[in-house]
């Protein structure tokens, strides 16, 4: 049984990232949902004290089903590498300072990586990851976590995206997500098995459990 429907309300999206509502609300699109934002709603950010991106996204996702009562549903993602020992992490947003530069956080990476000496693709290896929370008014959280392998480019191609999406090019493809219209980069709709983002691979989890479409 479907944990959300439509008729049930408005789902919020604990987020105030235009990136991050804008790609959650195309993904919610062929469901009929009304979707709202955080952002929307004038909510203040919670404090992200979780030392794992399920921890961060219960805790955005927490206060915004607390502070509205509607279902809502979090979103904590960022990137991998393999060369800088798993960093930024969860860390991802904060590399860009209290601005969310990301331009200066690319070249961040960018830096630390040119002094390990990850030069070459195979030392360029980084996991882009996405974790899904709803929080129902019922009190019930519920978690789907999406990843996507890939290589990182210098210099960043493409204006399309956000975040770190200039720097990531995917396995097996020739575009970066900063390359790519938002449908390519989700490659997924209800009824299609194979979703590209990490983000769309964790909505992909959660609209077979919550939504009760595959």
């Amino acid at each position: 049984m479907a944990l959300l429907k439509p008729e049930d309300g408005p789902l919020l999206v604990a987020s105030h990232n235009r990136g991050k509502i804008w790609e959650i609300r195309e993904l919610f699109e062929p469901f009929g949902f009304e979707v709202t934002s955080a952002k929307d709603k004038g909510l203040d950010d919670p404090e992200e004290t979780g030392d794992t991106f399920e921890a961060n996204a219960e805790i955005k996702a927490r206060a915004a089903q607390e502070a509205t009562g509607l279902a809502a549903l979090s979103d904590d993602s960022g990137i991998c590498v393999e060369a800088l020992g798993g960093d930024p992490g969860i860390y991802s947003a904060r590399w860009g300072g209290p601005e969310r530069d990301f331009a200066m956080a690319m070249r961040n990476i960018e830096e630390k990586l040119q002094a390990a000496g990850a030069t070459t693709p195979e030392r360029r290896r980084a996991t882009f990851v996405a974790v899904l929370c709803l929080a129902l008014p019922s009190g019930e959280v519920h978690f789907y976590r999406g990843e996507v392998d890939g290589t990182l480019v210098w210099p960043p191609r493409g204006e399309l995206g956000f975040g770190y999406d200039p720097m990531f090019l995917p396995d097996g493809l020739e575009k970066t997500f900063g390359e790519m219209m938002s449908a390519e980069k989700h490659a997924w709709k209800p009824g299609q098995p194979d979703a590209l983002s990490h983000r769309a691979r964790a909505f992909q989890k959660f609209s077979a459990e919550a939504l009760g479409v595959s």
